[in-house]
């Protein structure tokens, strides 16, 4: 039984030692690889990928044109005219917006018109024989004007003749582009 005792001992010694040794051998193989990888994912917690950072502002948006913010302007080049002078009439087309616009700024789409009262003078559309187009783009806070030397002449619709001319007075301009009006600019014939 001694000699039995001793035999299991001994054999508890050696799995021990058998243990003892395999541990500490992967011991050994773990430690530097546990260290790299330990390392490895220090350095990715630390300075993450670019790959994986998202943007925090996204990009402005593209402006878009919007045609209620595109005005129109009358205007004379002088508050008053002597007799023998021809007023200058000025319609000034200007974008309000921010973004860019297309405009058909042509002889299609525009109409001087004069009154003096409720009496319609002038319109430069009633002997127009035919209106072009001419689409235009005008940029954010910029204008396009037309200027129109009117012959003191009146005209009717369908471009009738007529022989008076009109009288000494006070008078209004309007500007018109397509569904556009200018409020009126007032002046004196002499």
């Amino acid at each position: 039984m001694v000699v039995f005792g001793a035999l299991l001992v001994v054999l508890a010694m050696l799995v021990a030692g058998v243990v003892a040794m395999s541990s500490s051998l992967a011991g050994k193989a773990d430690p530097g690889a546990a260290k790299t990888q330990a390392v490895g994912a220090a350095s990715a917690s630390q300075t993450p990928s670019t790959d994986s950072i998202a943007p925090t502002t996204t990009p402005p948006a593209t402006p878009v044109c919007d045609l209620n913010l595109v005005t129109v302007t009358a205007s004379t080049d002088q508050p008053a005219y002597a007799a023998g002078q021809n007023p200058v009439l000025s319609m000034k087309i200007t974008n309000g917006g921010a973004a860019p616009c297309q405009v058909n700024v042509g002889t299609s789409q525009m109409e001087f018109l004069v009154m003096s009262g409720e009496d319609r003078i002038f319109s430069s559309k009633d002997c127009q024989a035919k209106g072009d187009d001419l689409v235009k783009q005008i940029d954010p806070g910029k204008s396009e004007i037309a200027n129109f030397p009117w012959q003191r002449n009146r005209t009717t619709e369908g471009c009738g003749v007529i022989s008076a001319k009109p009288a000494t007075g006070t008078y209004t301009f309007k500007a018109v582009l397509g569904n556009k009006a200018s409020t009126k600019a007032v002046f004196q014939l002499g």
